[in-house]
């Protein structure tokens, strides 16, 4: 009886386990896919023989920097394939069977830009599905002289030099428009001009 139970409970256990994972695959997935680029922050978790974790930004050059093996290329690189290439790496003559895992802690490489008529004018770190208003509040928001009237993204060109400029009504997007609404992608400018007195 005690046996039958025991089995039971390792069954239950099991079944709760792959639950979880299933609902931490949509995450892991996009993490899996993501390119690293410069100034991107890894957590790197050495899990066995010994476990140990550390935190890199990847250089400027494209690398980083990691315990016994020195120096690794990882820009454009997924976070799977530093995995493979860290784990490979160890286990030349550095450690028995190592167990690796890489994960992204923050994204830096994607950027975005707000300049005009915002508190804090500059650069940021580019978000998951940013919305404009959003990236406007990370600058600070609107100076006294800054008008939501007069919000435009410029984004760069795909087949040839310069930006495309999409007006953007701030006003319409408070109100709860979707359409108004843009996602930023890399490199967008934002520019907050002055209101017309």
């Amino acid at each position: 009886m005690k046996k039958v139970t025991a089995a039971c409970m390792v069954l239950a256990l099991v079944g709760m386990l792959a639950s979880v994972a299933r609902a931490d695959d949509a995450p892991a997935q996009m993490q899996a896919e993501y390119a690293v680029g410069i100034d991107d922050i890894l957590d790197i978790s050495v899990l066995q023989p010994e476990k140990s974790l550390s935190t890199v930004t990847v250089a400027p050059d494209g690398s980083i920097t990691f315990q016994y093996i020195g120096t690794v290329h990882v820009k454009g690189m997924t976070l799977a394939k530093i995995q493979e290439e860290i784990q490979s790496r160890l286990a030349n003559g550095y450690m028995k069977y190592p167990v690796v895992a890489v994960s992204l802690r923050e994204m830096h490489s994607k950027k975005f830009f707000v300049y005009g008529e915002v508190i804090r004018p500059g650069t940021f770190p580019l978000e998951e599905n940013m919305a404009i208003l959003k990236a406007i509040s990370m600058a600070g928001g609107f100076t006294k002289f800054g008008s939501s009237s007069r919000v435009k993204v410029l984004r760069e060109r795909k087949d040839k030099p310069g930006y495309d400029a999409v007006k953007v009504n701030i006003k319409n997007i408070m109100d709860g428009s979707d359409k108004d609404d843009i996602v930023l992608q890399n490199g967008d400018i934002v520019v907050v001009s002055e209101g017309v007195f």
